[in-house]
């Protein structure tokens, strides 16, 4: 396995390529343990069918963890012990609880295995690269897009993510500056729905008991925005704009069919795959950038079919093809 010393000279610098040797004896046939959050949101479905789609590319072999109970920390802490003891060549990681996990990631690493981190962001630790999307940016372009279409004025709603993860806190940033910008536009209540569809509907019932003018919904993820959504048409007010984050198959056909407006595009399809190629590639001893932020449109009624493309049909984007954005 490769020892301390390598591990160092790796993350000294972007693009400092490994020692021959160990591009020589790992050239193809490695173990990738890529770990995701859970198995029922659409968006890690894109995750681990870009990973195996680069992987069988590249010839290697992929390794996945993911909780059997959503988001599960007690698992994610068991399966990262998982690779500590099967030893992998590298890991693909995001976080479940980022301050909880961050120890024995910078054990696993100490020890000697390479992490790419991914999609979330997990923390300070010396990992090989990060791979994800600007969600701050996702987060304002989409919230603008909203105010945009309701002519600068308005009141509206924010299902938040989950309180405290990287992710959720900026996006909800994004919001927030947003809506600096647009005085006439007020916000009449921001709730956590914790990306979750169940919990996204729940949110937005009791909501539109609070208040009877809803103009617009912004929501941090797509499940979260089919949620409300469904509460919205149920209560009989689907005039009211939802826009959302991600660009799943369905939340994208309900694009196509009115029920949201607009998604900011956060791809799973392409981190899985970029962060793939820019791991294996580190392992065998190439250059790689420390970091890659994929840029993400914005989904509507104009543009949606591309993203009603299934993952097992896409095709995996290249490093390259991000280089500089």
């Amino acid at each position: 396995m490769l020892n301390k010393r390598i591990v160092t000279s790796i993350i000294a610098a972007s693009a400092v390529a490994m020692p021959l040797t160990w591009s020589q004896a790992h050239a193809a046939g490695e173990v990738v343990a890529a770990f995701t959050k859970n198995q029922v949101d659409p968006h890690f479905d894109g995750v681990r069918a870009g990973v195996e789609q680069m992987a069988k590319k590249m010839d290697a072999k992929v390794r996945n963890y993911m909780p059997t109970k959503p988001n599960n920390i007690t698992e994610g802490m068991a399966q990262l012990e998982d690779v500590g003891v099967t030893k992998p060549n590298v890991i693909l990681f995001m976080p479940i609880d980022p301050k909880a996990q961050l120890p024995t990631i910078k054990r696993l690493i100490e020890a000697g295995t390479p992490i790419v981190n991914y999609n979330d962001r997990a923390g300070d630790a010396p990992y090989l690269a990060f791979v994800g999307q600007d969600d701050f940016k996702l987060g304002h372009d989409i919230a603008k897009a909203l105010f945009d279409h309701l002519g600068g004025k308005g009141n509206v709603v924010i299902l938040e993510g989950i309180r405290g993860s990287n992710t959720g806190d900026e996006r909800k940033r994004g919001f927030d500056a947003a809506l600096k910008e647009y005085p006439n536009i007020k916000l009449l209540a921001s709730q956590p729905a914790n990306f979750q569809r169940l919990l996204g509907q729940q949110v937005m019932e009791n909501l539109m008991q609070q208040f009877n003018n809803i103009d617009g919904v912004i929501a941090a993820a797509d499940a979260s925005a089919l949620g409300a959504a469904e509460a919205l048409k149920s209560a009989g007010r689907d005039k009211v704009a939802v826009v959302s984050i991600n660009g799943v198959p369905e939340a994208v056909e309900a694009v196509k069919n009115g029920s949201l407006l607009a998604i900011a595009e956060f791809n799973g399809f392409k981190i899985g795959c970029v962060a793939t190629e820019i791991a294996l590639k580190a392992i065998r001893g190439e250059s790689v950038p420390k970091q890659i932020l994929i840029p993400g449109a914005i989904i509507t009624k104009a543009n949606h079919a591309e993203w009603l493309v299934p993952y097992t049909q896409r095709t995996c984007p290249t490093a390259a093809s991000f280089a500089g954005k």
